[in-house]
């Protein structure tokens, strides 16, 4: 029986090594981002209610409010602290099943002026949707079918913001069960007691219905006073929660 001399050795050493770290530069390759698409460590789209019980000037509450939230000194910490992997961010306006509009198109929140572009766009927005009712269900729909414009996001993320019960369209809870939100975390944020509806109910009927996947939550204005706040405790939430360590390229 032959000996395996040294030289020999070394050189099966090598190709192992060499075997190593093309898996590596391919697994490294496979994890990039494609060409010509910038990092998006968080896609955050915001579904803002609109219905029959929101009158004009809880309308302007919230937009303005949204507004306002996003230039609070904490949340622009947040939505900077990467800027080689900024959060991008849409917002949209919901009510009936046929009444959905987009009023902020997906836009990377890379610096000052992505945010400042953001805020005018919510501040000069006009009402436009007509509906009445309350649909839910499409609002999440609406969501899902924006956020999965955005694989490449390590994280993404629905908010939904409602002072209401769905009456109209798809049940909420058979859109979260169906398919296209196993990779989405669907927050809510619960306006209660301005139209009667207690805030704890309505909190209990969205954590039910509504929110789901990793760490969802709901967050409560008491009223649309209180939105501005329950926005920024919101934002806080969800862009300050994001563990890089539990992250994983998308596939």
């Amino acid at each position: 029986m032959s000996s395996v001399t040294l030289p020999q050795v070394m050189r099966i050493q090598m190709v192992r090594l060499l075997r190593a770290i093309s898996i590596a530069l391919v697994a490294a390759i496979c994890a990039m981002p494609a060409l010509g698409q910038a990092t998006c460590r968080q896609a955050l789209a915001i579904g803002l209610d609109v219905s029959g019980s929101v009158d004009q000037r809880e309308y302007r509450l919230q937009l303005d409010g949204l507004a306002a939230a996003l230039l609070n000194e904490n949340v622009q910490a947040a939505l900077f602290s990467l800027p080689d992997a900024p959060v991008s961010l849409a917002v949209y306006e919901w009510s009936g099943a046929q009444d959905q509009l987009i009023i902020v198109p997906w836009t990377a929140v890379s610096d000052g002026n992505a945010l400042n572009s953001i805020v005018t766009k919510l501040r000069t927005a006009q009402r436009q949707l007509k509906g009445q009712a309350t649909a839910l269900g499409t609002a999440l729909i609406t969501g899902r079918d924006l956020l999965n414009t955005m694989p490449h996001c390590w994280k993404r993320t629905l908010d939904l913001s409602g002072d209401g019960k769905s009456n109209e369209g798809p049940r909420p809870r058979d859109v979260k069960e169906g398919a296209g939100l196993a990779q989405i975390t669907v927050n809510a944020l619960v306006i209660g007691e301005d139209h009667g509806e207690s805030a704890a109910a309505l909190s209990a009927y969205f954590r039910a219905e509504v929110i789901s996947g990793p760490d969802a939550f709901v967050e409560v204005a008491h009223g649309f006073d209180e939105f501005e706040a329950a926005m920024v405790r919101k934002l806080l939430k969800e862009l300050s929660g994001l563990n890089l360590a539990t992250l994983t390229a998308p596939q």
